[in-house]
């Protein structure tokens, strides 16, 4: 019986499955938790398990930060995570941690073609390298390489990159943010947490007009992206519009930079919550060919196959199977 979690910036699913086949579509419980809700994972954890009489003899966790001998203090959340201090106040014999990124990497080759959105199906290497771009609440990479018998994933902090802009009004936007945060990171721009900050460029440099209706819906909403993302899909406000172009610009940036360092071949795909809520627009040629605009590898990155993940679980299930894969039936890998 293995504990699976999915802890990301917004919120937590936690997961039982008393088997590998039982993954990912039977689990024995399945809850989701609200973060704003409880000041530790550790509440969350043992209000799950109080609840539940669940005994796992293992867990394992996807986390949305960098984990280091064991620990983890989560990106978006005042949240440090320590895998020995779980084990020890809830009784769990093995319990190991792994980047969010890394969970839905863990996923993907177990993904059927169902679970699969494909944008550009490319020239696919079987054996090829893999990316994950994730724009969810921030912005997550992760990659998976073959070994010779199976493919192996890794984390990355590649959100964290700087932030490259490709033409004028990108440039400004950099200043903006540049005064704003001192190192701007893809992150700041592509993510769903910061996609408000795209829009806020605009306000301030008064290149679309702000309808009074939008700002009184926008000055009630507790999460201002939905009510922009949903605008801009309706092509409602000028301002909206180009405030998810600009997002999708970046994302496109951010994920030919991904595709010439890791030469993902294999395919690239994109996980998190955006993708999801965006894909229509997504299917415009503007992404793609910001995916490609590699200069002299226009070519190389043209014949990547890039598909959206439909599976909003994909990081939950990455962990079940990583739990099976590696602590059930063989030690953790070092400082996971």
């Amino acid at each position: 019986m293995i504990l699976a979690g999915d802890v990301g910036g917004t919120k937590t699913v936690l997961a039982i499955y008393a088997g590998k086949t039982q993954v990912p579509a039977n689990p024995v419980y399945e809850t989701r938790f609200k973060n704003a809700d409880y000041a530790c994972f550790e509440t969350i954890l043992k209000e799950f398990l109080d609840h539940t009489g669940a005994t796992p003899q293992a867990a394992c966790f996807g986390v949305a930060g960098t984990v280091k001998n064991r620990r983890c203090r989560i990106t978006n959340l005042p949240w440090e995570i320590s895998a020995d201090e779980i084990k020890k106040s809830c009784g769990i014999p093995e319990v190991s941690l792994i980047n969010d990124l890394k969970a839905i990497a863990v996923a993907v080759p177990h993904l059927d073609k169902g679970a699969l959105f494909t944008l550009n199906p490319g020239k696919s290497d079987p054996l090829g390298n893999m990316a994950i771009v994730a724009p969810g609440t921030g912005l997550g990479i992760a990659f998976l390489v073959w070994t010779g018998a199976r493919y192996r994933a890794f984390a990355s902090e590649g959100g964290h990159t700087a932030f490259s802009p490709r033409d004028s009004r990108e440039v400004n936007l950099l200043a903006f943010l540049t005064r704003r945060y001192g190192h701007v990171s893809f992150e700041r721009v592509c993510s769903g947490s910061q996609l408000p900050n795209i829009y806020e460029y605009f306000l301030e440099k008064k290149i679309f007009p702000e309808p009074a209706w939008l700002k009184e819906k926008l000055a009630a909403a507790a999460d201002r992206t939905p009510v922009i993302v949903e605008t801009a899909l309706k092509k409602e406000a000028d301002i909206c519009v180009a405030t998810l172009d600009m997002f999708v610009h970046a994302l496109g940036t951010i994920t030919g930079n991904m595709a010439v360092t890791l030469l993902p071949t294999g395919g690239i795909y994109l996980g998190g919550g955006m993708p999801l809520r965006i894909l229509k627009r997504l299917t415009q040629p503007d992404f793609l060919g910001r995916i490609a605009d590699k200069g002299r590898f226009v070519s190389l990155c043209a014949d990547m196959p890039v598909h959206v993940i439909l599976d909003p679980k994909a990081a939950l299930h990455g962990a079940a199977w990583y739990g099976f894969e590696n602590l059930k039936f063989g030690p953790p890998a070092p400082n996971q």
